[in-house]
């Protein structure tokens, strides 16, 4: 018997009601890197969060978010 995929998405967000989930996107993926700053890169709850972002935002803007973040520019509070 072949094993079953489990898909889920990011829970729904009372901060972000509308079906527009640009800054629920981008909150969970500052989120993220302020979690593993905090607690470092092997942190377990950080994976939640890296979760989420993966599953809202479009990988295009992680690249570039990513690499803002290694020149200096990203424009979010991390």
């Amino acid at each position: 018997m072949a094993d079953e995929i489990e898909l889920k998405t990011a829970p729904a967000d009372f901060r972000f009601p509308t079906t527009n989930q640009t800054r629920h996107c981008f909150t969970r993926y500052v989120e993220f890197h302020r979690c593993v700053a905090a607690k470092g890169d092997e942190a377990a709850e950080c994976g939640k969060f890296a979760k989420y972002y993966r599953a809202l935002c479009p990988g295009e803007w992680v690249e570039r978010w990513n690499e803002q973040r290694e020149n200096g520019t990203f424009p979010g509070p991390l």
